[in-house]
């Protein structure tokens, strides 16, 4: 007998943590998924975003879907705000992986897809205003990852000099974003 499953799909705001329930005991205000919507029990995010990011969460109560979809064989496409009008180097450096810090140790990013986006995307206005033009020009990357190493495109962006002022996931796989406003949860199939 097969035991059904639930799986959504969430606009993480800015200022979220990807889980529900706190366990550390230093920071206990913090904003957590359980708080947006009532979901199944079991419920679990798939992959994480840090409280700093926002955009496209998938969740399920399905472990083993949750280890699928995390793996590399499923793309995770960000749209970036960096600080500063974003070089054709930089672009070529994040494509072909450069060195971060994880764990106290460095590690070489794997290739990916990464391209200045022309326009600024259309997204809703984050609940912390990123901060504005007196501060000097930025610019909007798209940045496509099969990985997923901690604060890993933030990391990315810092290594080639333009530091990340903005982070939403946009797409996971098949999966995008889409319309969806800050804190819009949809069930999905997945």
């Amino acid at each position: 007998m097969s035991q059904s499953h639930t799986h959504y799909k969430l606009f993480k705001p800015y200022g979220y943590l990807s889980q529900f329930q706190n366990n550390q005991q230093r920071r206990r205000n913090k904003k957590l998924l359980g708080s947006l919507y009532d979901f199944a029990p079991g419920t679990m995010a798939i992959g994480r975003l840090d409280e700093d990011s926002e955009g496209l969460l998938l969740l399920t109560t399905d472990g083993k879907k949750s280890q699928e979809i995390r793996s590399r064989k499923i793309e995770k496409e960000y749209w970036v705000q960096v600080d500063g009008e974003i070089t054709p180097e930089a672009i070529t450096r994040l494509r072909e992986g450069v060195e971060i810090g994880i764990n106290a140790k460095r590690y070489t990013t794997l290739p990916c897809s990464a391209y200045a986006l022309q326009e600024t995307p259309h997204l809703p206005p984050r609940a912390k205003p990123v901060r504005d033009a007196r501060h000097g020009p930025s610019s909007w990357i798209s940045v496509t990852l099969t990985e997923g190493k901690f604060r890993q495109v933030r990391k990315m962006t810092a290594a080639v000099g333009f530091p990340t002022l903005r982070l939403v996931r946009v797409r996971i796989g098949p999966y995008e974003l889409g319309q969806m406003e800050p804190g819009q949860v949809q069930r999905v199939e997945l």
